[in-house]
């Protein structure tokens, strides 16, 4: 029996749209939780990650990459929408977008709307917080005890160690003898493993993000991975700078220091320890990820993005933690590996928040109306580019604005500057050590990005383009 004409000719269609999606190219996107920008590929030899090295090496790395926010909310929220905190009206741990973009499309959104399968696993949002919308199939994290050590598990199950929102609290540090996937990340790293296996069998390009939580404190992890920075006398803290604190305002000392958080150095160290351990850890999850997509056979058509949601202070200034505007915290690894182009290292100034509209451009996709980030494609092909003059971050918990150039740090407390400023040559002093704000010489460098921070501020909340 011949088929009617005119349905061939709309089965033929139909097998060419699918067969042009299916040529699309996937989207990996692996984030991570308080990772500073110290891989290999950056230039950094404190902790081993030869799988974050394996994209890398056939990437994109970009050196000087800044959060919108030194917080994890409100980092998140701005990557997956396109838009910065004082848009997204996210500049807590609280805080749904929704709440003041209801309409608002996030990136997985879009892929979704644009014929993607969208998908998620670990964290993408902050914490208990999800975006239905975003995803092709319910969002999921793998179920998993916080500990594995009988010492930490009498501890959080102790009365004493409940405070007062119903959480326990557990140990800093803890390593156990136990296989990777005892803790959520190794069971994500499973999912996310097993999920690209089956998003083979489906006829259609697939956006896949997949969270991992650590170095996110606590930190805890397979002994295995301790093992390298044990005993912990042996590590080296940062070196401690006499009167670094002395040219600070005080909205710029950082509310977690060693002092009031009771830090001996023998518990620095263990921090240290901790830290490390947890990258090496989290690296080894990526691996899984990473192998799972070649094994399927669909690397050669997958654009990988791995990156973090802020950094982390160590000690630097005796500081530790996030929030602040430092380099420690608000600076993040950023790497984009794209099928097909040459491995290379980019320092041109970006920010999370172009994520969206670069990842977009890659696949063919229209680039959104409104989107706050700029599309940083052309460094993958010319990593002279220069992409932006300045990177702009926010620290709504000490008032705080930088702008951050080629040439200077500059950190402003209040809109009026009325509780202080810091500048920094980040040529002469990358580890922004001394203040010249005070300086007279620099009396005029400090009215100048006065004023060029007033024009940012003006630009944003008029829906500022990104520059």
């Amino acid at each position: 029996m011949k088929l009617p004409r005119l349905l061939v000719l709309g089965f033929l269609l139909a097998s060419s749209l699918q067969a042009a999606d299916a040529k699309k190219p996937n989207v990996l996107f692996i984030a991570v939780d308080d990772l500073r920008p110290e891989v290999n590929a950056s230039g950094s030899n404190l902790v081993k990650t030869p799988n974050l090295d394996r994209i890398a090496a056939r990437g994109t790395t970009f050196d000087r990459a800044y959060c919108q926010q030194a917080v994890c909310s409100p980092s998140r929220t701005s990557l997956m929408t396109g838009r910065r905190p004082d848009a997204t009206r996210v500049w807590d741990l609280e805080t749904h977008f929704r709440k003041a973009l209801p309409d608002a499309v996030t990136v997985a959104q879009y892929f979704k709307k644009n014929g993607y399968h969208s998908q998620a696993m670990g964290k993408i949002f902050h914490g208990g917080f999800d975006d239905a919308p975003s995803w092709s199939v319910p969002w999921e994290t793998p179920k998993a005890p916080a500990y594995a050590s009988a010492a930490a598990l009498k501890m959080v199950s102790d009365p004493a160690n409940i405070d007062k929102k119903g959480r326990a609290r557990g140990p800093a540090v803890e390593s156990a003898d136990v296989p990777d996937d005892t803790y959520t990340d190794g069971k994500t790293a499973r999912l996310a493993a097993q999920t690209i296996a089956d998003l083979k069998k489906k006829n259609q390009p697939f956006f896949l993000a997949a969270g991992i939580y650590r170095p996110h404190l606590p930190w805890y992890a397979p002994r295995k991975y301790f093992e390298p920075y044990l005993p912990y006398e042996k590590l080296t803290l940062p070196p401690k700078v006499r009167g670094d604190w002395d040219d600070l305002p005080k909205a710029g000392i950082n509310y977690k220091t060693s002092v009031n958080m009771k830090m001996d150095i023998r518990r620095q160290k263990k921090a240290l320890g901790g830290y490390y351990a947890c990258v090496a850890y989290m690296d080894a999850q990526v691996g899984k990820v990473l192998a799972a997509l070649e094994k399927s056979g669909q690397a050669d058509n997958t654009i990988v993005i791995f990156t973090s949601d802020h950094g982390y202070h160590l000690g630097e200034h005796d500081f530790w933690a996030k929030v602040s505007l430092l380099d420690e915290s608000s600076k993040v690894p950023l790497i984009i590996r794209v099928p097909g182009k040459a491995p290379v290292v980019c320092d041109s100034l970006v920010e999370l928040l172009d994520l969206y509209p670069t990842v977009a451009a890659l696949c063919g996709l229209e680039v959104p109306a409104r989107l706050q980030g700029l599309n940083i494609a052309r460094t993958l092909d010319d990593p002279s580019h220069r992409v932006r003059d300045t990177a702009f971050s926010v620290a709504p918990s000490t008032k705080g604005f930088l702008l951050r150039d080629d040439r200077f740090a500059y950190i402003q407390y209040q809109e009026d500057a009325s509780a202080g400023i810091e500048l920094y040559d980040i040529v002469a002093d990358p580890r922004q050590y001394t203040n010249l704000a005070r300086r007279a010489e620099h009396a005029s460098t400090v009215t100048a990005y006065r004023e060029r921070l007033a024009d940012k501020l003006r630009a944003v909340r008029t829906n500022d383009l990104g520059r």
